[in-house]
C-alpha cells in the first residue's frame, strides 16, 4: 500500500519562514569547539578552516589578518565574526609578534592559555553543514562577516556570549547541549545583523530574504510550495502590481518568481530523494507536478539526472561512507 498522500504533501511543505525553512534544509548546526585566553604579547596562526568559523571576543582585543585582505581588522569585546571562506588567518595581540602554530598549541586542550590569560578571552567554533544540501547556504555567505559589539544588533549577541561562557565555565549538567543551542542562536543572529546591515549582497535567495517588499511571496512559496501558484497572487501578497512585483523579484533575487518556486521544489526534491522512500510519483503530487513524467523531466533539466538515478547514486553514496566509518572505527 502507498504511504498516505496527504502525510507526503506535508512532508514537502516548510514552515512559511524561509530562513528556517533553508537553515534546516541545509541542516546547519553550530558548535562550539573551545577558546583561549592570553597575556601579555601573543599570536597564533590558524588554518584556513574546512567548515564555516566563527569566533566572538569575549574579553580584551585583538588583531586579525584574514589572508587575501589588505587590512587588518581590530576586533573589540562583544564582537563577533564568521568566516565563511576557506582562508589562513591570524589572531594577535600584536601583529609583529611571530605567530605560534594555533593546532600546536590547541593540541589535546579545548581551552588554551597564552602568558598568564589576564588580558584577553576568546571563544569559537564552527558550523556544521549538509554535505549534499549544505552549498545552498556556503555560496552565498561573504567571505566574511564581522557584528561590532557596538551595532544596534550587537545587543542579543553579548547575552548570548555572556551565557556561553558561563555554560563553559560552571560545567552545569546539560552545559553541552545548552552550548550547542546557544551557538546556533548565535549563527542566526549573526546571520539575521548581516541581512539588516548589508546593503551590497549579490541577487540571490539570501538578498531576497531581506526584502521586506518580497517577504509575504516568499512566505506563500515556501509554506505551499506544491501549489499551483500564478504570478498575479504572489504580486497581490507583495501589494505590489504583476509588472512591478516580476522585476522587482528578478533584480533582488537574481530569477523570475516561478522560476525560483521550481527551484526550491528540486532542492525539496533532493532531499526527498536522498533521506526518504517515498515512491517518485508521489513525491511528484506533493511538489505540484501532474504526473510523473512532468516531475522527472523537470528534475533531470535541474539537475542532469533523473529522480530514480538520483536516489540510488544517493543510496549507494551513504552505502560508500557507512563502511567507510565501520572500518575507521575497527582500525
Amino acid at each position: 500500500m502507498l504511504e498516505n498522500p496527504h502525510k507526503l504533501r506535508e512532508s514537502t511543505k516548510m514552515t512559511g519562514d524561509p530562513f528556517s525553512d533553508i537553515l534546516k534544509f541545509t541542516s546547519a548546526q553550530t558548535m562550539v569547539t573551545g577558546g583561549f585566553t592570553a597575556g601579555g604579547a601573543w599570536a597564533l596562526r590558524f588554518p584556513a578552516p574546512e567548515k564555516i568559523k566563527f569566533f566572538a571576543v569575549v574579553k580584551g582585543s585583538c588583531w586579525i589578518r584574514l589572508e587575501g585582505e589588505d587590512e587588518p581588522v581590530h576586533a573589540q569585546t562583544g564582537d563577533v565574526l564568521l568566516l565563511a571562506s576557506r582562508r589562513s588567518f591570524i589572531l594577535a595581540s600584536d601583529l609583529s609578534v611571530p605567530p605560534l602554530d594555533a593546532m600546536a598549541v590547541f593540541s589535546g586542550c579545548k581551552i588554551a592559555q597564552l602568558g598568564d590569560g589576564s588580558d584577553f578571552a576568546h571563544i569559537g567554533g564552527h558550523v556544521l553543514l549538509d554535505q549534499a544540501s549544505g552549498r545552498l547556504l556556503a555560496d552565498v555567505l561573504p567571505p566574511w562577516i564581522h557584528i561590532q559589539a557596538s551595532s544596534p544588533q550587537a545587543t542579543i549577541l553579548r547575552w548570548i556570549l555572556d551565557q556561553l561562557v558561563r555554560e563553559q565555565a560552571d560545567g552545569q549538567p546539560g552545559a553541552s547541549l545548552a552550548s550547542a543551542q546557544l551557538a546556533q542562536l548565535l549563527f542566526i543572529q549573526v546571520l539575521r545583523a548581516h541581512l539588516q546591515t548589508s546593503s551590497l549582497m549579490p541577487a540571490g535567495w539570501l538578498r531576497a530574504l531581506a526584502d521586506p517588499r518580497l517577504a509575504p511571496a516568499l512566505r506563500l512559496m515556501h509554506g505551499d510550495p506544491g501549489r499551483d501558484w500564478h504570478l498575479e497572487e504572489l504580486a497581490r501578497a507583495a501589494a505590489m502590481s504583476r509588472t512591478s512585483f516580476a522585476f522587482h523579484f528578478r533584480h533582488t533575487a537574481g530569477v523570475a518568481p516561478l522560476t525560483y518556486l521550481t527551484q526550491w521544489r528540486m532542492h525539496l526534491a533532493e532531499r526527498a530523494l536522498r533521506e526518504e522512500d517515498t515512491p517518485v510519483a508521489v513525491l511528484a503530487r506533493s511538489l505540484g507536478y501532474t504526473s510523473e513524467s512532468a516531475f522527472s523531466n523537470a528534475f533531470k533539466r535541474a539537475t542532469g539526472t533523473a529522480p530514480k538515478r538520483y536516489r540510488t547514486a544517493g543510496k549507494a553514496e551513504r552505502s560508500g561512507d557507512a563502511e567507510a566509518r565501520s572500518l575507521s572505527l575497527v582500525s
